[in-house]
């Protein structure tokens, strides 16, 4: 009897399609650690516990390793993902889904976006916003004035198309053109739209550190006004002159919040910024397009009061020229990528002197511009914002080339950067809370469904990695580098990350707000 009853075991299908067998879960709510297995069937976790006599069609040993929810990055710019799939640089940090369309850059036409990334079969999951900056110039071009009353509509139907079309939200990115040019009414109308059907709201803010509290309280006032949940994209102190007014803006996000305003933030865990070259030069000079810019240059007279603007833009923040930023892209000229602006101003000018810094970031401007890293941000602020409950772990990254262009490293090691530094040396925060702030803080304010938690009915979205070991590797001089410690990534149940190897499974799906 016994024996026929061992074989019906051996005969018996597995019971489940993978199992963790044997490592911390540390579930995404913020609760300590537990030892426990974790099941998956059909992408979805199914049993959490103690599983030591269940079976699976694959079991991988989980001990010594943290078992997490995967990472959610709700600030990216990987809209290109139907082009780079794999997403490489994200899925090896522990991120299994991206938010896209962030600082008021999206797709136009939503639906044809995500269908494109549907096809091009993505290895992590995306969701992406509505962006201000691409609906205002569909509908206006490059213009400096407010919307008529006809433009207003035809803005406002193309937020509600996108979010028919599956758009989580509507952003701005109101430091850039023509983003830049509009005023709170307007965008307090666009953001109505898109959390009337059930988005928010997430704002590059217009100045984040010379008019920190101003742009603060437009943020939150513009989603108060219209209904929204907010998200402050990654908050900072952005201006020497302000290093340490992260408390005064978190104090505002907890006012807020007590009287009922649904407002977080995200951060990237670095003081570099990165951005456009355009943003040192008044807004002014931008509007109509690159050919009036280049006139504009071109003039001596008009040139003259560029450059006066440009000098009181730098001196408000704390700086005299412009030697805290480096080149990233540069196409015209790739041999100034990673050079700071007073090397690049020795190379085209002869000597990096402030003047020549200006008239170096002249011809870039005229060329058509350049992507830069700006270093601008004091390591206490950082450490500050990362503190406060509210802030979620996004990186800011896209989806870089391996090896081309000085790109900014949060792009391959922001995630893996909290755990190992804020994480692991410096104590900044609990490892349970650093986890939370990547997965179920972001998920549940963006309202990705069943996502962000290890917990039976949830997608078996699972970061396995070593605590001893996570760390981001890339640096400014050597971006271009892997984070490291991940030995295993799943997404909906399928190992995209194999020990420590890419298997090129493409299981990523679009993730849409739950209603």
């Amino acid at each position: 009897m016994l024996s026929a009853l061992l074989l019906l075991s051996l005969l018996a299908p597995p019971q489940y399609d993978l199992l963790i067998r044997g490592g911390t879960v540390i579930d995404g709510s913020g609760s300590p650690g537990v030892r426990a297995d974790v099941a998956v069937q059909n992408g979805r976790i199914v049993r959490v516990g103690n599983l030591s006599e269940a079976t699976a069609r694959r079991v991988i040993d989980a001990t010594g390793l943290i078992v997490a929810p995967g990472f959610i990055d709700v600030h990216t710019h990987t809209d290109d993902l139907a082009e780079n799939p794999r997403a490489e640089n994200y899925l090896r940090m522990g991120v299994t889904t991206v938010v896209a369309g962030n600082c008021g850059a999206s797709a136009l036409r939503i639906g044809e976006a995500l269908s494109a990334i549907r096809e091009a079969g993505p290895s992590i999951n995306y969701a992406t916003l509505i962006g201000h900056n691409t609906v205002r110039e569909a509908v206006m071009g490059e213009e400096r004035r407010a919307p008529t009353p006809a433009e207003m509509e035809k803005m406002k139907a193309l937020v509600a198309q996108g979010m028919k079309e599956g758009a989580v939200g509507f952003s701005t990115g109101l430091q850039y053109t023509p983003g830049t040019w509009a005023d709170a009414s307007e965008i307090t109308e666009l953001a109505r739209v898109a959390c009337a059907a059930g988005g928010l709201y997430a704002s590059h803010m217009r100045n984040e550190g010379t008019e920190i509290e101003k742009s603060v309280a437009e943020t939150i006032a513009v989603g108060e006004s219209a209904g929204c949940r907010v998200e402050i994209s990654h908050l900072k102190i952005d201006s020497p002159r302000n290093w340490g007014m992260s408390a005064k803006a978190l104090a505002m996000i907890d006012a807020a919040r007590a009287r009922g305003v649904d407002v977080e933030a995200d951060q990237y865990a670095y003081t570099a910024a990165a951005s456009s070259l355009s943003i040192r030069f008044p807004d002014w000079v931008l509007e109509g397009g690159q050919e009036e810019v280049r006139k504009r240059l071109d003039d001596p007279a008009t040139w003259a009061k560029v450059k006066d603007g440009m000098k009181e833009l730098l001196a408000a923040r704390g700086f005299q020229d412009l030697s805290f930023a480096v080149v990233s892209s540069y196409p015209p000229d790739p041999s100034l990528q990673g050079l700071p602006m007073k090397e690049v101003a020795v190379r085209l000018k002869g000597n990096g002197s402030a003047d020549a810094q200006f008239e170096a970031a002249r011809d870039m401007l005229r060329a058509g511009g350049a992507g830069m890293v700006y270093h601008l941000m004091s390591e206490e602020d950082v450490a500050t914002i990362l503190k406060h409950p509210q802030v979620a772990v996004a990186s800011d990254g896209g989806l870089p080339v391996f090896g081309k262009d000085a790109t900014h490293p949060r792009a391959y090691g922001n995630n893996a950067r909290v755990l190992g530094l804020y994480v692991r040396e410096k104590k900044a925060i609990p490892l349970e809370e650093a986890i939370r702030k990547m997965t179920s803080l972001p998920a549940e304010h963006f309202r990705l469904a069943r996502r962000g938690r290890i917990q039976e009915g949830y997608a078996a979205d699972l970061v396995l990695f070593d605590p001893a070991r996570a760390g981001d590797a890339a640096t400014f001089e050597k971006p271009h580098v892997y984070a490291t410690g991940f030995p295993y990534i799943l997404v909906n149940g399928v190992p995209v990350l194999d020990r420590g190897e890419p298997t090129g499974a493409k299981p990523g799906q679009i993730v849409t707000p739950a209603k």
